[in-house]
């Protein structure tokens, strides 16, 4: 079980486990995570895991992979150091920061979800490192169903971005799991998640599921 290999593992934030679920736009980052954190608060010595989702931290389309920073400032050095961090969520209706401050308590795990997530500045801190993919065409279907197809453009240049950012930061190759998000291997999808075989140039289209097993 993943859950129970996360609190198993050293913590290397401090005293806190970092889980990265990293991956495109639109794989089903945000699914895994949800029941990744599931799976933890049923253990009997786990808990519900603080999340914290990259996306809330971006200053707009054009901070895809800049809002490091502040990641950083706000809840990773205080972690490191044993105190409680937070942030402000940015409002992409209002297109500002909205001035509540969302706090990060110092907790047994923190998952952290999103584009980059599991860039190689962390990964020395980092507990496991999980990457979601998705068939480049379901995973544009996935986005503007959920964003709206006036937001096509913007969708395109974001894509444009994640691809070369996992081309340099080697990210299919470097993370300890790869899932597919787009699983045709009959499973209970409440209980299980698909591996992906990950090849030397990383996971593709002909990748394929290797096995199912739970969160």
């Amino acid at each position: 079980m993943l859950a129970r290999r996360v609190l198993d593992g050293p913590a290397r934030l401090g005293r806190t486990r970092l889980v990265a679920v990293d991956g495109p736009s639109g794989a089903g980052k945000s699914a895994f995570t949800a029941r990744l954190a599931d799976a933890l608060a049923a253990l009997p010595d786990g808990g519900r895991p603080p999340v914290v989702h990259t996306d809330d931290l971006l200053d707009g389309w054009d901070d895809q992979l800049t809002f490091w920073t502040r990641l950083e400032d706000r809840v990773l050095a205080p972690l490191r150091s044993g105190r409680a961090g937070s942030y402000r969520r940015y409002s992409w209706l209002r297109r500002e920061f909205l001035p509540r401050e969302m706090p990060v308590p110092v907790a047994p795990v923190l998952l952290l979800e999103g584009v980059s997530a599991a860039r190689a500045a962390i990964r020395p801190e980092l507990t496991l490192s999980v990457q979601v993919t998705a068939p480049a065409g379901l995973r544009l279907r996935r986005a503007l169903d959920r964003d709206g197809p006036q937001l096509l453009p913007e969708l395109r240049r974001w894509h444009t971005g994640e691809e070369a950012h996992f081309a340099a930061d080697r990210t299919a190759t470097a993370v300890d799991l790869v899932v597919d998000g787009a699983p045709t291997l009959p499973h209970d999808r409440d209980r299980y998640y698909v591996r992906r075989r990950v090849p030397a140039s990383g996971p593709g289209p002909g990748s394929g599921p290797v096995s199912r097993a739970r969160p």
